[in-house]
């Protein structure tokens, strides 16, 4: 079943999106999410989470605990988040015309803008395909849908142009409705979003994750079509990995309650390929403690490659990961 759902901007201003969201319903006898909300596992359990991170090394085995294959396309997975036990939610592009890469920089940046769309696509905890909804439209440059987090009421994202130096805009969706709110436009590309529900701050990551953002919802934006500016603009000093996906842990004690997020990514040197985890420190983006993964999917790639969740299940850390595109399976690690 497909519906279409209009677009209520609720945020501090309305700013030009999709005229409607366009969502394919497969079980049309469940809800999208759950009701009521749970809180965010990965800040909701941040403490224990950094306890059980910290004892983690380059030699630590691990365990394959639970793998789910998701039925249907999923494109190029970007961000995942866990509400509940059984339910994904996943930050999706579909390219549907490639980029290519100028001679020269043109327009402050290296490539063409191409074409797709920006997804956020349900499954349940065993893999079966609830929804998926097309929250961009056709024609729209910034339909590059990144890595995602959830504070307990929104899924915080970015829809960007799939080019550096490029544009983005910050939103939020309602998991119950998926309707994405318009919160600001940004002159970069960016890519995470992670909410601090503290201090109202949100960090986000622009290409490669190089340069991390940070905005404030106490602070009004600019009037659109105007950009707004961050309020800094932190230099990743770590050129280890570059972060894909985030999670905020909380303002943890074990580090003297600096506001902290857990990251995971890939990085190309070498002429090869490395992942790992990271716990950063939100203020600074240096990285606090690192742990390098080194397993890969079925289809070859390392697990850190796309989106990121973590949890702690049974009290065990346990890590989600979704790496492959188009035909994704989810991997949940735990240490053994």
């Amino acid at each position: 079943m497909r519906v279409s759902r209009s677009i209520v901007t609720l945020g501090w201003v309305a700013l030009p999106l999709a005229a409607a969201v366009n969502m394919t319903i497969v079980q049309s006898n469940t809800t999208l999410a759950p009701n009521p909300l749970p809180p965010p596992g990965s800040s909701s359990q941040g403490e224990e989470i950094v306890r059980q991170f910290v004892d983690l090394s380059r030699s630590t085995t691990w365990k394959l605990v639970e793998k789910v294959k998701f039925q249907g396309n999923t494109y190029e997975p970007e961000g995942i988040v866990r509400i509940g036990d059984n339910r994904y939610f996943v930050s999706a592009g579909e390219y549907t015309e490639k980029t290519v890469k100028y001679n020269t920089t043109m327009n402050g940046t290296d490539r063409t803008a191409g074409q797709g769309f920006g997804h956020m696509i349900v499954f349940d905890g065993k893999g079966n395909r609830i929804a998926d909804a097309s929250i961009t439209q056709a024609g729209s440059l910034e339909y590059h849908n990144g890595g995602i987090d959830y504070d307990g009421t929104y899924i915080w994202a970015t829809l960007a142009q799939y080019r550096p130096n490029s544009t983005a805009t910050l939103i939020r969706m309602d998991p119950a409705t998926l309707e994405p709110e318009a919160m600001l436009h940004i002159a970069d590309h960016q890519g995470g979003a992670i909410h601090d529900l503290s201090t109202g701050n949100i960090l986000t990551l622009n290409w490669g994750s190089r340069n991390a953002s940070i905005w404030n919802l106490n602070y009004r934006p600019s009037v659109p079509p105007a950009f707004t500016a961050p309020r800094a603009v932190i230099k990743n000093p770590s050129h280890y990995t570059d972060y894909q996906d985030c999670k905020f842990l909380g303002h943890s004690k074990h580090y003297e309650f600096r506001p902290v997020m857990l990251c995971s990514g890939i990085t190309g040197i070498y002429n090869t390929t490395i992942g790992g985890v990271a716990i950063v420190d939100m203020n600074t983006m240096v990285p606090l403690y690192e742990v390098p993964l080194t397993m890969v999917s079925d289809g070859g790639s390392l697990v850190t490659k796309n989106p990121m969740d973590v949890a702690v299940v049974d009290d065990k850390l346990r890590l989600f990961f979704l790496p492959d595109e188009d035909e994704s399976t989810l991997y949940a690690y735990e240490a053994a």
